[in-house]
């Protein structure tokens, strides 16, 4: 007889509780404000407005230095999304409060090239990251932002990124 299948409820705080291990192991993630609305798998990175982004405040428009940020986060959390959301779906009994004392190994940024295609206005930001290609060594990322209207992108990114040997080690550094 085979098992009895999880229900729904439990699946779904296992993954939401994976996300808010992933997103809470990077600092940097906290002080831009920058928070994901997952959908199954597929990720959405959403980075509410603050004063605090403003470039140029005569027109106002986002920094450009907050916008590359933005992408970059939502591309390396992308890859390692992808990474987890197979070892939680491959293993579905696994502990997921595990993610919460592991040292999570995230991507490495080799490079980073930004397109600035029109000013970034002072209101909230949204991003899809895809990943194009995703070896054991090396990853390539393509990810858009934009903000009211998903088919005016303001701001595009490729980023290539030098992948751990594995998504999750414990404290020791030894895989798990």
């Amino acid at each position: 007889m085979s098992p009895k299948p999880e229900p729904v409820q439990v699946i779904k705080k296992r993954r939401d509780e994976a996300l808010a291990s992933l997103v809470a192991s990077v600092p940097y993630i906290q002080f831009m404000g920058v928070h994901f609305d997952r959908r199954g798998d597929e990720l959405t990175a959403v980075m509410p407005f603050q004063e605090m982004m403003i470039g140029n405040p005569a027109l106002p428009a986002l920094h450009g230095g907050a916008t590359a940020a933005f992408l970059e986060i939502a591309a390396i959390i992308e890859l390692s999304w992808a990474a987890v959301w197979q070892d939680i779906e491959t293993a579905p009994d696994r502990d997921v409060a595990n993610l919460e004392t592991a040292a999570i190994a995230l991507p490495k940024t080799i490079d980073f090239s930004v397109d600035y295609l029109r000013s970034g206005l002072p209101r909230d930001a949204y991003a899809r990251a895809r990943v194009n290609r995703s070896g054991r060594r090396y990853a390539s990322v393509f990810v858009e932002a934009w903000q009211d209207n998903r088919s005016r992108i303001f701001a595009q990114a490729t980023g290539h990124f030098l992948m751990p040997d594995s998504p999750l080690q414990d404290p020791s550094g030894a895989p798990k």
